[in-house]
C-alpha cells in the first residue's frame, strides 16, 4: 500500500493540463482548457481543464475527477497503478507499506501482460545489439536499409532469433508464467501442447501505447520465401487493440500539437524514416486500414492531417475510398503522393533528409482536390465516367461537417471539373438531404446533472453557440429537491471558508452557517446527504472541509458530484462591460444573498411538500378533534412559508 505521504505528494505535484495535456490536445478559452473528449465521440469540444481547480469535466458525456482519476479512466488503470504512473511521470520516489511484487506478475493479470510485454522488447533488444546473429543479421538489416543507429534505440527495435522457443524458454527462466505469454500471443502451443515463439528470425518492431508502455509487436522476416508472411503481428489481447492503436504516437505526440499537424503514413519503416528526416509528428496505421478510433486519437492532438502516399497508382486510388471518414471526422485532410515506386521510407532514403523535408513541404495539396485530380486523369475524355466522378467529389465534399469549409470546395471543384457551382451545389443538397432521411432517429444524449445555476441559453458562453448543450431536467427532478440540495452542495464546496457577516448572528464561516441552518432539514438525495454528513462532521470537529477534499475525494460519486457543481462550461463574457458598457453583479460579490438564498429555497421546498402532505390529511380526516389538530399544523407552516416566499419575493395569493 502506497503511503499516505507519498499519495498527498504525487497529487500536489500532479498538473492537471500536463497530465490530460498528454493525451488531449487543449486549448485555452476563457479560464479554462478545452479539448475533444477522449471517453466519447464528439466534434466539438466539451471537455474542459481547470488548471486553478486540478481538474477535468466534460459537459458532453459528465466524466469528471482529477489528475489520478483522469489515468484511472484513460489508462484503465486501478488506483495504486494509477498513482505509480504519475510518480513516475513526476520522478516521485513511491513509500509503500509493504513491498511491491509486481516484478513477479502478482498484482493483477493486465499488469501481468505489461510486463510480459516489456521484457519481450527488452529480450528482442538485447538480441540486436549483443548476439551475434543479431548483430549480423538483424541489426545489418536495420543498417542496411539507411536507418541511424539513433532512430534504431530511440523507437526499441529488435531482433527474434531463428529459435524455436528461445524467447519463452527465457521468459520462464526469469519467472513468468505461460499463461500471459500465450494471452500476449508472443508464445503459441502446437497440438502436442509444445509451446514455442511466435516471432522467430525477425526484427521486431514493439508497439507502445500513449504512455509508452509496450502493448504488441510487429515483426518482419528477412527470409525471401514467398510462403512465410513479410509481417506477423501480435493478436489482439486485454492490452492490445489494433484498431484504437497508431504506431509511434507515443513518439509523436508532443511534436503533433506543436506543429499542429499529423503526417500519417502506411508502414513501420516508413515512421522512422521521417523520423530520421527530423520530422517527428509522424504515425502510421501500421499496415491495416484507417478505423474512425485511430481518426479519432489523431484528433486529440490536431485537426490536420496530411497523407503520406507510396506512388503506386493502385494504391492510391484503394487509399481514396477510405479518407472520407477523415472528412467525416472534422479534420483537415492534405495529401503528399510520392513518384511512382516510391514511398516515405525509400523517398527519404533516395533524396536524404533536407530534401525529403522540402518535397513534402511543397507537395501537398488538398485532399478533395487532390482526389478530383486523380479521377479525372482516370477518366480521360470519357462522359460517363466524368459524370460518376463529379458525384464521387461531391459525396466526399458532403462528409465535411464544416459548411463554410464544404463551399469553399465546391466553388474550388466547379473550377477544376469544369461544371457550374450551383449544379455542384444541388448534388450537395440532395445529397445531405438523402443522408438526413436515412438517419434514423436521434442517438439519446447521455449527459450528467447539470450546473444548478447555468443559465438556459448560450448569452453568457465564452465560446458562444458552441458551448456543450444544457441537460434537459426531468419530471422527476422537478418533483424532487435534487436541484435545491445540489445548490446548497455547491455553495458549501464554493464559499464555505468565506467569512460573512449574518443579522443576529455576526461574523461567520458560510460552512458553519449553512450547517447551523440545516439541522431541521432532512436531504432526499442520498449522495447529496453523504456530502452534508461529513460537512457536519468536521465542523462538529471545529475543522471546515476544503473543496479539494471533495474534487479529489477517493469516492468516485462524491467527486464527480463536487466537481459538476462546481464547474460549468459557460463564463460572463468581459465584452458585457468592456463593449455594451453593462455591468453584471457576479454572485461572489453578493455571497450572503446567495448563501441564504440557497437556503430559503430549499425550505421553501420542503414547506412546500409539508403543506401538500397536511392537505391531503386533513382531506382524509374524517374526525373532527383530529382536522382542528391539522389546521393548527397548516398554519404554522403557512406563516413560515409566507416568511419564505417574503424573503424571495414571491407572490402568494391569499
Amino acid at each position: 500500500m502506497i503511503t499516505a505521504e507519498t499519495i498527498e505528494k504525487i497529487k500536489e505535484t500532479a498538473r492537471i493540463e500536463e497530465v490530460v495535456g498528454d493525451f488531449v490536445h487543449l486549448k485555452k478559452r476563457g479560464s479554462s482548457l478545452i479539448g475533444n473528449c477522449p471517453f466519447h465521440g464528439e466534434k466539438t469540444p466539451s471537455f474542459h481543464v481547470s488548471v486553478n481547480k486540478g481538474i477535468y469535466k466534460c459537459f458532453g458525456c459528465g466524466v469528471a475527477g482529477d489528475s489520478v482519476r483522469f489515468v484511472m479512466e484513460h489508462e484503465k488503470y486501478s488506483y495504486p497503478e494509477a498513482l505509480k504512473f504519475l510518480a513516475n511521470k513526476y520522478n516521485i520516489e513511491v513509500e509503500e507499506t509493504v513491498e511491491s511484487k509486481e516484478n513477479i506478475e502478482l498484482n493483477s493479470a493486465r499488469e501481468s501482460l505489461y510486463i510480459v510485454s516489456q521484457f519481450a522488447a527488452n529480450f528482442f533488444e538485447d538480441q540486436l545489439w549483443n548476439s551475434a546473429d543479431g548483430r549480423a543479421i538483424g541489426l545489418s538489416y536495420f543498417k542496411e536499409r539507411g536507418f541511424r543507429e539513433d532512430i534504431i534505440k530511440k523507437f526499441d527495435l529488435g531482433y527474434s532469433p531463428d529459435v524455436w522457443d528461445a524467447l519463452t524458454l527465457d521468459a520462464e527462466k526469469n519467472g513468468h508464467a505461460v499463461e500471459y505469454l500465450e494471452k500476449t500471443g508472443l508464445s503459441i502451443r502446437n497440438d502436442k501442447g509444445k509451446l514455442y515463439d511466435r516471432f522467430r528470425g525477425r526484427v521486431m518492431f514493439p508497439i507502445h501505447n500513449f504512455t509508452g508502455r509496450v502493448i504488441g509487436f510487429g515483426g518482419r522476416t528477412l527470409k525471401t520465401d514467398k510462403n512465410v508472411p513479410k509481417y506477423v503481428n501480435s493478436p489482439e489481447s486485454d492490452i492490445y487493440h489494433k484498431s484504437n492503436v497508431l504506431y509511434g504516437l507515443f513518439h509523436a505526440k508532443k511534436a503533433i500539437r506543436d506543429q499542429d499537424n499529423c503526417y500519417l503514413v502506411e508502414g513501420y519503416a516508413d515512421v522512422l524514416a521521417v523520423h530520421q528526416a527530423y520530422i517527428e509528428n509522424v504515425v502510421a496505421s501500421s499496415g491495416t486500414s484507417l478505423t474512425i478510433e485511430q481518426i479519432k486519437l489523431i484528433a486529440r492532438f490536431t485537426q490536420n492531417v496530411t497523407i503520406l502516399y507510396d506512388g503506386d497508382a493502385a494504391g492510391i486510388k484503394a487509399s481514396l475510398r477510405g479518407l472520407d471518414m477523415i472528412l467525416e471526422e472534422g479534420l483537415n485532410v492534405k495529401v503528399v503522393s510520392f513518384p511512382d515506386g516510391d514511398d516515405p521510407d525509400s523517398y527519404m532514403h533516395k533524396v536524404g533528409a533536407g530534401a525529403f523535408k522540402t518535397y513534402i513541404e511543397e507537395q501537398r495539396q488538398d485532399f478533395i482536390l487532390y482526389k478530383a485530380n486523380i479521377l479525372l486523369a482516370e477518366a480521360g475524355k470519357d462522359p460517363i465516367k466524368k459524370a460518376g466522378i463529379i458525384r464521387d467529389i461531391v459525396e466526399s465534399i458532403a462528409k465535411i461537417p464544416d459548411n463554410i469549409k464544404a463551399s469553399v470546395f465546391i466553388k474550388e471543384c466547379s473550377h477544376l471539373l469544369e461544371i457550374e457551382e450551383r449544379v455542384l451545389l444541388t448534388e450537395l443538397n440532395a445529397i445531405k438531404v438523402a443522408k438526413q432521411k436515412k438517419a434514423s432517429a436521434p442517438a439519446p444524449r447521455t449527459s450528467s446533472p447539470g450546473h444548478p445555476d447555468m443559465p438556459p441559453d448560450d448569452l453568457f458562453a465564452e465560446g458562444g453557440p458552441t458551448a456543450a448543450p444544457q441537460e434537459e431536467v426531468s419530471v422527476e427532478q422537478i418533483t424532487t429537491d435534487i436541484l435545491q440540495e445540489q445548490e446548497i452542495v455547491r455553495l458549501l464546496l464554493t464559499f464555505g471558508h468565506e467569512l460573512v457577516t449574518f443579522e443576529h448572528v455576526g461574523e461567520m464561516h458560510v460552512g458553519s452557517f449553512i450547517i447551523q441552518n440545516l439541522s431541521d432539514v432532512t436531504f432526499e438525495n442520498t449522495l447529496c446527504e453523504r456530502v452534508i454528513a461529513y460537512y457536519r462532521g468536521e465542523v462538529e470537529n471545529g475543522q471546515l472541509p476544503t473543496i479539494n477534499q471533495f474534487l479529489r475525494s477517493e469516492d468516485g460519486e462524491i467527486a464527480t458530484l463536487a466537481i459538476t457543481l462546481s464547474t460549468s462550461p459557460y463564463s460572463l463574457s468581459e465584452n458585457w462591460l468592456n463593449k455594451h458598457q453593462i455591468y453584471v453583479k457576479d454572485e461572489n460579490q453578493n455571497i450572503k444573498g446567495a448563501v441564504l438564498g440557497g437556503l430559503y429555497h430549499l425550505k421553501k421546498r420542503k414547506v412546500d411538500r409539508m403543506l401538500t402532505d397536511l392537505m391531503n390529511q386533513m382531506k382524509d380526516e374524517k374526525d373532527a378533534t383530529n382536522q382542528d389538530i391539522l389546521m393548527g399544523r397548516y398554519v404554522q407552516v403557512k406563516n413560515v412559508e409566507r416568511t419564505i416566499s417574503k424573503f424571495l419575493g414571491s407572490v402568494i395569493v391569499k
